[in-house]
């Protein structure tokens, strides 16, 4: 038998759903965030929200020189890790608040 008996269990599942109920509103307002990732100073930036896809994409006129298109990609590429370490480090944090720090697969 479940300690506390029937009504013991039907508080734990009450408080299990209210968890199920705010993580997946947590899931959806992170999936709204929008973090921005940048590189070069600011010379590329890019914006991307909190499902890890890219909004927009800036590059300053400036950053671009045909003779080294390799140092663009690079600024770019370094926008975009940066957005994605934010969204990443936004969405731990956020779910740490509901689980309490508990690692749950799955959920990030």
């Amino acid at each position: 038998m479940f300690p506390g008996g029937k009504k013991g269990m039907k508080d734990l599942m009450k408080q299990a759903q209210k968890m199920q109920n705010d993580l997946m509103k947590a899931q959806e307002e992170l999936a709204n965030k929008i973090v921005e990732g940048s590189a070069g100073g600011g010379m590329v930036k890019v914006e991307m929200n909190g499902k890890n896809q890219v909004l927009s994409l800036k590059i300053d006129p400036e950053v671009v020189d045909k003779d080294d298109i390799e140092m663009l990609e690079d600024l770019i590429i370094a926008a975009l890790n940066e957005a994605q370490d934010k969204v990443s480090k936004t969405s731990e944090s956020e779910m740490g608040k509901l689980t309490g720090g508990m690692n749950i697969p799955g959920l990030f």
